[in-house]
């Protein structure tokens, strides 16, 4: 039996802010120096440190032991693997209170952040094979979506919920073990829609490696460059833009519902009456549910 050499992985931004008030006056300041600057801690040599802290270099040595590392060396190792995660979620880089903007200034950023990573995407899906894609999508025996993770767990229920309304047959799966069986006992009659912002969700990739094999297609709506994006057939780019105003969810949710909006209307647009006529039935049936079309202009589905 192989048993790893690695030490056990934990959190040491969470561990030494956990461990601070324990600790010695002269290893607190290792910890506050170390928590202000993650990168350059994780950069500078045991003497850079003890002098910019202004303690001693066995102080050092001894803080790293005191946060659960065996030595400097596996300290600033970890340091280096936190840091990695980005600076953003460290500390305020942005301004984070809005004390100084009117009331609504929470509303306008969010509305800004939209606006522009729309415009981004626009660009971009301008090129996309988006009328290919839509007529797999009215030759498939049968659509599968997965999503997995935040956004794209609920994108790919919208999706299924869209492509009902055009009387696809579609189902959506978000667990990963499922998505794997169901990739399994795919042909070509069969279509995937993969949603994924990174592309880099290892069991949505190989689970589409996997229908791929059997014959199934794939249109994939993810980051272009991506392991997905290699294994579509048809490549729907999502492009994100965060920004490092962290405590609001990511605007790729947009990107990626414009994306599938532009999908879905070309599919109904190809299928012209047929599109119609099941609009009109669900309309009626809404309506009637309703206790009558008291607008017209109420939307379909809630």
């Amino acid at each position: 039996m192989n048993v790893s050499s690695e030490p056990p992985a934990f959190d040491i931004v969470a561990r030494i802010a956990e461990r601070a008030p324990e600790l010695r006056s002269a290893e607190r300041k290792v910890a506050a120096l170390i928590l202000d600057d993650l990168t350059g801690a994780s950069r500078a040599s045991i003497g850079a440190l003890a002098k910019k802290a202004e303690v001693s270099i066995a102080t050092v040595t001894r803080f790293a032991k005191a946060v659960g590392c065996q030595d400097v060396r596996e300290l600033k190792l970890r340091l280096a693997q936190a840091a990695a995660v980005g600076q953003r979620f460290l500390r305020g880089s942005y301004d984070e209170t809005g004390a100084d903007d009117p009331a609504d200034s929470l509303a306008a950023r969010i509305f800004d952040d939209i606006q522009t990573t729309l415009t981004h995407n626009r660009g971009a899906l301008r090129a996309a094979p988006i009328a290919a894609a839509a007529a797999a999508l009215a030759d498939a025996q049968m659509i599968y979506v997965f999503g997995m993770g935040g956004g794209s767990t609920a994108l790919a229920d919208e999706t299924r919920f869209r492509l009902v309304r055009l009387g696809r047959p579609v189902a959506s799966y978000q667990d990963g073990l499922l998505q794997r069986m169901v990739a399994a006992t795919l042909s070509r009659e069969h279509v995937v829609v993969a949603l994924s912002v990174t592309g880099q969700t290892p069991e949505m990739v190989e689970s589409c490696r996997i229908a791929r094999e059997y014959g199934a297609r794939v249109i994939a709506l993810t980051a272009p460059a991506s392991p997905l994006a290699q294994l579509a057939d048809w490549l729907i780019p999502i492009i994100a833009n965060e920004t490092d105003f962290i405590y609001k969810p990511s605007t790729s949710r947009y990107a990626m519902l414009m994306a599938l909006d532009l999908l879905v209307t070309e599919l109904a647009v190809k299928q012209g009456e047929t599109s119609r006529e099941l609009l009109r039935r669900m309309k009626h049936a809404l309506d009637a549910y309703r206790g009558g079309g008291v607008d017209e202009r109420q939307p379909l589905g809630d």
